[in-house]
């Protein structure tokens, strides 16, 4: 599985933005999605994951309630649709996926997207 996160942008505190995490290869539908983030100077951080069927999810408590996160396995894609934007919502996000259990750490996840920069302005 191949990932590419795109979405990401310059929003003021208080907006709103749609990551996506598109897939190439049939075994999208097998795979567990999490996006991950990356702030300036920290290390990189659990957002929020989805089950290969989409019925489970999970957030990180900084993020509940304002994220969302999605998948259409029949268009190969993930989503993340955050809202009510803060500044420590800045950061580079990823999207990784791998099979079998779910997990929090990015240790483990197999296949990674390149990143996408998401800035939140105060």
């Amino acid at each position: 599985v191949q990932l590419q996160a795109c979405g990401g942008g310059l929003v003021q505190a208080g907006g709103c933005l749609r990551l996506s995490c598109a897939a190439s290869g049939r075994t999208f539908s097998s795979v567990i999605v999490t996006w991950f983030r990356q702030p300036p100077g920290k290390e990189r951080e659990f957002v929020a994951f989805i089950s290969a069927g989409g019925y489970n999810t999970d957030y990180a408590d900084s993020v509940k309630g304002r994220f969302t996160i999605s998948r259409d396995n029949t268009e190969n894609t993930a989503y993340l649709q955050m809202n009510n934007l803060k500044a420590d919502d800045t950061a580079i996000y990823y999207c990784a996926a791998k099979q079998g259990y779910i997990a929090r750490s990015p240790i483990g996840y197999n296949y990674w997207g390149q990143g996408t920069l998401v800035t939140v302005s105060s």
